[in-house]
């Protein structure tokens, strides 16, 4: 299984449409965590699965949370603002136990970040934006296998930044 995994974009359109030609078709789902600040049925959200953020547009439909089974893998996502999660994964990671999800993707901070915390793997793409900690603005691409899973993190030129892996 592959996911694109990409949050905080504030009205970055043209990124987001290139992200689209590039991978759609090519994973399995694409996300995104929140904070487009996109009307719901934007071009640069078609394809997307999304969820609301805390600078999404007043009145926006977006789902507070997601949840889905691909391939063998549950994923669970949420924005983040809720959970605390400038903090600490742990109440994200809850939330995502109770749904049986394997993965929690969440947003809010603009700091790419990738940990286990309590059997779930937790997933920060930073921002797409105005990151923050590190210089380069981010999204993940997700790779579920069957003995590990595999973060890889990119910048906006689609060089590999960074990578996280966990054995299964």
């Amino acid at each position: 299984m592959q996911a694109l995994i990409v949050s905080d974009s504030h009205g970055a359109t043209e990124e987001l449409q290139s992200l689209r030609q590039k991978y759609e078709g090519t994973v399995d789902v694409m996300l995104h965590c929140g904070d487009s600040e996109l009307p719901e049925d934007h071009l640069a959200l078609q394809g997307f699965q999304v969820v609301n953020g805390n600078r999404d547009l007043y009145g926006s439909t977006f789902q507070e949370e997601y949840l889905n089974e691909i391939k063998g893998t549950t994923i669970y996502m949420i924005h983040g603002h809720w959970h605390g999660i400038k903090y600490s994964f742990e109440q994200v990671a809850k939330r995502a136990k109770e749904l049986n999800a394997q993965i929690a993707c969440f947003g809010h901070s603009h700091v790419r970040e990738a940990a286990m915390v309590d059997g779930v793997l937790c997933i920060n793409p930073g921002s797409f934006r105005f990151p923050k900690r590190y210089p380069e603005k981010s999204y993940v691409i997700l790779t579920c296998e069957e003995q590990k899973d595999i973060v890889h993190f990119y910048n906006e030129k689609h060089k590999e930044i960074d990578k996280f892996e966990i054995f299964k």
